[in-house]
């Protein structure tokens, strides 16, 4: 299943409605928004191996998928942000990445 981007540039548009700021800091807010949910999703590992003395196993597999989804989104709108044809800017690249990545690996029967 392809990503939805339509309910990508509805989010987006919500978000907007309810933003403080406009343009390029939107955008970099965004991208500092990435950082902050690739931190919970940190945090849901850690938690989730029990490596905090003071919190134990605070997560489990279930919290990190959840927050990883939420970097995933979080991601798709700033990319939203960044181009209207952020559908076209993802396949692209995930095709530029595929090519580059995947091709010789797969020649050689690995």
């Amino acid at each position: 299943m392809d990503p939805d981007w339509d309910t990508v540039a509805r989010l987006t548009e919500r978000l907007d409605r309810h933003s403080r700021h406009d343009g390029d800091m939107r955008r970099v807010l965004q991208i500092l928004k990435i950082g902050e949910e690739a931190g919970e999703a940190a945090e849901a590992v850690i938690g989730a191996m029990g490596q905090n003395p003071r919190k134990g196993f605070s997560h489990t597999w279930a919290d990190v998928q959840a927050e990883v989804c939420d970097v995933i989104i979080t991601a798709m709108v700033a990319l939203q942000r960044l181009t209207p044809d952020a559908r076209t800017a993802f396949a692209e690249h995930l095709d530029r990445v595929a090519k580059r990545d995947l091709t010789e690996d797969e020649g050689s029967g690995r």
